[in-house]
């Protein structure tokens, strides 16, 4: 597994295990035991932070969506006054990243979904960390003068996952996209959203307008 700094909190330890746990073993290989086993930790140690299955895999979704917000870049969101280029740059780095340097991530976090529409306890948790990435995107999309903020935001994450998903564990697991296709085809998508016109700034509305309506 994975080393961790010293300082790791054992909540943070024992999320992390679970995390890598996933990516490597599936769902079938997360247990409290396999995570003590795996962190070097003793005996019941992951029971002590998470006594159930369900809590250690609530646990695991925090921690995903904390270490995700880091690839994403949730805490530096691209200035709208750049216009749509700004997003394009973020975006698809953060979706490069996820798919060579942390391609563990996109994996657990599939594995998470799935198991979430078993669980409907999970499932609320998984939707509710779920939105906040979502708001901070509809946020930003509005702001760059989108017509129809819901439906592109969306869009924005189907293309996401979904090109994640086929890299990090789909047909293109073997030969990932450079960072200059991935925001190349992010480009297009973005283009078509907004009338479009790829290079219009924000604020200066063509066509429809720049209404924030959805």
């Amino acid at each position: 597994m994975a080393d961790h700094a010293p300082g790791t909190s054992r909540a943070d330890l024992v999320a992390d295990t679970a995390l890598a746990l996933l990516a490597e073993r599936g769902m079938r290989g997360l247990t409290h035991r396999a995570v003590d086993e795996a962190a070097g930790l003793p005996q019941g140690s992951t029971s002590n932070v998470a006594r159930t299955p369900e809590a250690l895999l609530e646990l695991a979704v925090r921690r995903h969506a904390e270490r995700e917000a880091r690839v994403l870049g949730l805490h530096e969101t691209p200035d709208p006054r750049a216009g749509l280029d700004s997003l394009a740059d973020a975006m698809a780095l953060a979706v490069h990243l996820s798919v060579t340097d942390h391609r563990d991530l996109p994996v657990a976090r599939h594995e998470l979904a799935l198991e979430a529409t078993r669980r409907p306890a999970l499932r609320a948790f998984y939707d509710a960390e779920g939105a906040v990435f979502r708001g901070h995107l509809t946020a930003l999309v509005t702001a760059l003068g989108s017509t129809a903020p819901a439906r592109h935001v969306l869009s924005l994450v189907a293309w996401a996952d979904g090109l994640m998903f086929s890299c990090a564990a789909g047909s293109y697991n073997a030969e990932p996209p450079t960072l200059a296709e991935v925001r190349a085809g992010l480009r297009e998508l973005l283009a078509g959203m907004f009338d479009g016109d790829a290079t219009r700034p924000a604020g200066d509305a063509t066509g429809t307008g720049t209404g924030t309506g959805g």
